[in-house]
């Protein structure tokens, strides 16, 4: 009878080499009594003095005795080595996600829209919003990066009107600037002056920091009188602060999105060499420095090198696709009866504990850009909440080419409004169609059920007098959905109010 691998790790832990005998073809324990053994592929030997071959996962491996008392040849040892350093760098995909989507927000901005360091950037088109991981087609977005190797920054950020924060380059949100305020914003290692009156110190653990805002107040005069009171400059600059110019994005070409193959190591190399290591991540750099990514060296890959990362980049980025749209970790689905899950698995009463959840975490920034603790309340209050669809009622993914129905119940658990957006797979960007159309919202004029619940329809073709209702996708693309609450209520924490499953009509 075959031993199980628990069984195998066991004897080859306890076994002595003479009484263990060798593996056989298969990577099980052949006696070492067992003279006429004979092996299970060939070319694999079966006695103790001979070499043995052994079929794995990653293919034979050869040892110049049986498994026990032999070494490695060196084809293997180099096969080993490959392996090794590919499973390193897939797992290194997945950890560096938030980093290398915030570098690449930052290089878009700056190098491809020529923002200045601190400057605030708005994304209102439909075209600008498309360069963003999951932007929402509702809100207009006001953000903008700043490097502090300079100096300190100020933050002014509104009264009213105004939500988001500012982040850190691994998208770790900087505590308590979401409030209304005048921050004071320290880098690494540099120190708060003296008189620090009239500001909320804050400190960065980053060089580069990331401000990103909506302005939410359907009132276009209150939504101006907040656009004139959010301000970021210099410290240095505190006693006369420079006229705030606000860079519209308009509808140039630009992209913010993380990049493909080798680009993405190019990107992770950036933050690598501009960013101080955290405590936690010192054993993912130590993965990477073999693949050639380390601090204070230039990354010039081999070709050896480069073939491991290439093929980590397209595995990584599979690993990250199917840990986003198919969650398999505790807690995720909104409820039973449908195929919602929270986009957003940060618990908002320890945020920090989210930045060690690597699964979770790399769930999130695959497609989205910044997390903090007023994305995933656990409670009612100023605060939005997300929920992400990748499936249909029938379980099967969400295709471009079928026409599907989404029942909004009645009585939506919101004090402000709701939203569902629909995202291209490729891209995770807003769905990219003729129409330029890629949401509808509770604040739009939608035709509306006798009940007061609301049907959104997506598909290629418009239903006959839903238009106003209609979000067009293409065929060919897969798509996947997300469902925003602005101001969530009660009903949504307790989750009594259903969101039925988009449904094939």
């Amino acid at each position: 009878m075959r031993p199980n691998r628990r069984e195998a790790i066991s004897l080859l832990a306890g076994a002595a080499p003479a009484a263990l005998g060798a593996f056989a073809a298969t990577g099980t324990v052949v006696p070492a009594n067992a003279q006429g053994a004979k092996p299970g592929k060939a070319g694999a030997a079966a006695g103790v003095n001979g070499p043995q071959t052994i079929e794995t996962r990653i293919g034979p491996l050869e040892f110049t005795h049986d498994f026990a008392n032999g070494y490695p040849t060196d084809a293997t040892i180099d096969k080993l080595y490959d392996e090794r350093d590919f499973q390193r760098a897939c797992q290194a995909y997945l950890w560096s996600l938030p980093a290398v989507a915030f570098t690449s927000f930052q290089h878009g901005l700056t190098k491809e829209l020529g923002a200045r360091n601190g400057q605030i950037v708005s994304l209102l088109s439909y075209e600008a919003k498309r360069s963003v991981l999951t932007a929402n087609a509702t809100t207009p977005y006001y953000l903008g990066f700043a490097d502090l190797s300079a100096g300190p920054l100020v933050l002014e950020m509104p009264t009213r009107g105004v939500q988001g924060a500012m982040n850190d380059s691994l998208q770790h949100a900087i505590p308590g600037t979401g409030a209304p305020g005048k921050y004071l914003v320290l880098g690494p290692g540099q120190n708060a002056p003296d008189n620090v009156d009239g500001f909320i110190v804050r400190r960065s653990p980053t060089v580069n920091i990331f401000l990103g805002v909506r302005l939410t107040d359907p009132d276009p005069e209150s939504v101006k009188a907040a656009l004139a009171q959010l301000r970021m400059y210099p410290y240095a600059q505190r006693d006369n602060p420079p006229k705030m110019e606000v860079l519209d994005a308009g509808t140039k070409a630009w992209s913010g999105l993380p990049p493909r193959g080798m680009a993405y190591w190019e990107r992770l190399d950036d933050v690598i060499q501009s960013e101080p290591i955290e405590p936690r991540d010192i054993f993912y750099h130590a993965m990477l420095r073999p693949l050639g990514l380390e601090k204070g060296l230039p990354f010039k890959p081999d070709a050896r090198q480069t073939r491991i990362l290439t093929d980590a980049a397209l595995i990584g980025e599979a690993m990250a696709k199917a840990n986003t749209a198919e969650r398999r970790f505790a807690g995720s689905q909104y409820r039973s009866d449908a195929h919602w899950d929270f986009a957003l698995q940060l618990d908002a009463d320890d945020p920090d504990a989210f930045w060690n959840l690597l699964d979770e975490r790399a769930s999130w920034f695959y497609e989205a850009i910044g997390a903090g603790p007023d994305m995933a309340p656990k409670r009612p209050g100023p605060s939005s909440a997300y929920l992400g669809a990748y499936k249909d009622k029938a379980g099967e993914w969400l295709d471009g080419g079928r026409s599907y129905r989404l029942r909004v119940p009645p009585n939506p658990p919101i004090k402000l409004f709701w939203s569902v957006t629909l995202y291209d797979v490729d891209t995770r960007a807003l769905i990219l169609n003729q129409q330029k159309i890629a949401d509808r919202s509770s604040r739009m004029d939608l035709r509306r059920n006798a009940d007061g619940s609301v049907d959104i329809h997506c598909g290629p073709q418009a239903p006959a007098g839903f238009v106003q209702n209609w979000i067009p996708t293409v065929p060919g693309k897969n798509w996947f959905a997300y469902f925003r609450f602005y101001q969530p209520t009660e009903a949504y924490f307790d989750r009594s109010w259903p969101l039925p499953d988009f449904e094939q009509v």
